[in-house]
């Protein structure tokens, strides 16, 4: 299976028409419909349903696009790679991370390099723990923050010098908001909102379930959620509180929502974790040794 055949089917499933495809790719339809029928056939299955005017992609090709999707990425960024081997350190840093402040630690060695590496461009990638260590796993992203407690013992990692504060988002007009921190008591009546990874790590670690107590069992949550952006439209909306981590939701002056540390405070810290027995680019060994050098 050819990469450049791999690029016909995306812009094909992309443009939704063979037509418009061959088009951008510069190829007679003849050509580009010889291509995806090869294709096909040596899959053994059909991955588009024709019609006259634009086509509709089968089960079998919904799965290709995702697959090439992932493929077709993995090849420009070792091309990047291969490209940036040479004596002025160039390319590509992939970083992917949770809603946290410790992005400015990353931001801060950034900033220390860019005057001496100037070509060396950084991607972030934003999600929680499953989709970040995914996405390391398959060696589409280098590097990795992940906030504690998480599983590390498939990677190698450094602590990194900042905690996360929990606490609960809410609207400025609501009763808690009266409060200067959240006790355990001020949760068991009101509608929680609740971050996926914060169950899945933080309770089954019994951290917030030692924090809350023996009436743990009896928390009302009524949604779970994997960005903070979206629980706080939730909040502003007046559906819950949201339990969360402070600085990741807007709570200026001008915001309708504001933040409330939990008491007695619970904090987590950070890591970041990467392969082991990773071949890094230039670029990224670069980054690695100078936040290693601040952190390490």
């Amino acid at each position: 299976m050819e990469v450049r055949v791999l690029r016909y089917f995306l812009t094909v499933a992309s443009e939704g028409s063979i037509t418009a495809a061959a088009d951008f790719l510069h190829l007679t339809q003849p050509t580009l419909s010889r291509q995806l029928k090869d294709l096909e056939q040596m899959l053994g299955k059909k991955l588009f349903i024709r019609s006259s005017h634009h086509i509709i992609l089968t089960e079998e090709g919904t799965l290709l696009r995702r697959r090439a999707e992932e493929i077709i990425e993995m090849v420009d960024k070792l091309e990047t790679e291969f490209r940036s081997m040479e004596e002025t350190v160039s390319g590509d840093v992939y970083i992917g991370s949770g809603e946290t402040d410790a992005m400015k630690q990353i931001a801060r060695v950034v900033k220390n390099l860019q005057s001496k590496y100037p070509h060396i461009r950084y991607h972030l990638y934003s999600g929680n723990e499953d989709d970040v260590t995914e996405r390391i796993n398959r060696g589409l992203l280098d590097f990795g923050i992940l906030i504690q407690p998480a599983d590390v013992s498939k990677y190698n990692y450094l602590n990194l010098p900042a905690k996360d504060v929990w606490g609960v988002i809410m609207r400025k007009d609501s009763l808690l908001a009266r409060k200067d921190v959240i006790q355990p008591a001020d949760l068991l009546q009101v509608p929680l909102i609740c971050s996926r990874q914060a169950l899945k790590q933080t309770f089954s670690k019994n951290e917030f379930a030692d924090w809350f107590g023996d009436e743990f069992d009896k928390l009302n949550i009524i949604a779970t959620y994997n960005l903070a952006y979206n629980a706080s439209i939730m909040v502003e909306e007046g559906i819950g509180y949201a339990l969360t981590l402070d600085k990741i939701v807007n709570t200026s002056d001008d915001s309708r929502l504001c933040f409330r540390p939990l008491e007695p405070r619970l904090e987590s810290g950070l890591n970041m974790v990467w392969k082991k027995h990773q071949v890094f680019s230039a670029a990224a060994k670069t980054f690695l040794t100078q936040i290693q050098d601040l952190y390490g």
